[in-house]
């Protein structure tokens, strides 16, 4: 938004549009990669523990004392992900624009990586670029990862978890994992909040870094309960599941596959069209009429 003096002495509010996402994408991309070629993190101390380390995460310049330091981007990763102006309510079209994130992992958990559609048990500390910090949680939290950030979940997705014979109960309501998984994320605007800043702690169009501590998970999670994984429910298989929704024309209120009971609105639950008599899930999936959509993505059947 900016302003400026009508003839009444008040102010004129001119609105002005959302930025494109290829355009943006660009200036995101060259702001991430000079960051990662220009900044370290303390990688000598996870490789080498020294007495008394705390594990934490520190992210310095590459400069003075430090000038020898080995740039975070030796130790990306980078994953794309296609992001569309639907997702963001955009009202200029733009379709399948390509956005990196970049992931490092700085210790391997003993255990195994989630999915994006998983509930997760994890520390977290958000910041943009130059430091500044937004938000964090010092302690192990249950997140569920479909309702997180897209750059912050599949990141999650790239780590190990901890073990459940490794969870340490710090007597405070507060629990810890010894073997869990950490790494860092960073991530364009377009895969974050882009124009749609929840605070005036993240301003619009800005780049994201996470450190992530990955505790545990849960495998398969269900979070509507109708007896489909809810990465199952991923129907595009394009890892976001806010935009698969079978009856999308039909609901009052749309809600995606994954959060919905009856998936294809037939008036028979999901739940129901997946198993038998004794309620045990029939696997595969049944599809009554044989057309290739299972009953419960199929309101012809019921």
């Amino acid at each position: 938004m900016s302003s400026c003096n009508n003839d009444d002495g008040g102010p004129d509010v001119i609105s002005v549009p959302p930025r494109l996402l290829a355009e943006q994408v660009e200036e995101d991309e060259q702001e991430i990669r000079e960051f990662l070629q220009t900044h370290f993190y303390n990688y000598e101390d996870f490789e080498t523990p020294p007495v008394g380390f705390d594990f934490k995460i520190k992210i310095d310049t590459i400069s003075g004392d430090n000038a020898d330091k080995r740039p975070m981007m030796e130790d990306a990763q980078a994953f794309t992900i296609d992001v569309s102006s639907s997702h963001f309510g955009l009202s200029e079209e733009e379709n399948d624009i390509a956005h990196t994130y970049y992931f490092i992992e700085v210790l391997e958990g003993q255990g195994e990586s989630p999915t994006v559609a998983d509930s997760v048990f994890v520390k977290f500390q958000g910041s943009l670029l130059d430091g500044s910090l937004f938000d964090e949680s010092p302690t192990f939290l249950w997140q569920e990862n479909p309702f997180t950030l897209r750059g912050y979940s599949n990141g999650i997705a790239q780590l190990t978890a901890g073990t459940t014979d490794q969870i340490i109960d710090n007597g405070d309501g507060t629990f810890d994992v010894v073997d869990k998984g950490m790494g860092i994320v960073v991530m364009p605007s377009g895969l974050a909040y882009f124009n749609q800043s929840p605070s005036n702690a993240i301003p619009a169009y800005s780049s994201l870094l996470f450190k992530v501590e990955l505790g545990l998970f849960i495998k398969d999670t269900d979070n509507d309960g109708d007896g489909i994984p809810s990465i199952l429910e991923d129907v595009d298989g394009n890892g976001y599941l806010f935009d698969d929704n079978t009856n999308a024309d039909d609901e009052f209120s749309p809600l995606p596959n994954f959060r919905d009971p009856d998936d294809d609105g037939d008036g028979t639950s999901t739940r129901s069209e997946i198993t038998d008599d004794q309620g045990n899930i029939i696997l595969p999936y049944p599809d009554s009429d044989g057309d290739g959509t299972p009953d419960y993505l199929d309101p012809d059947t019921n």
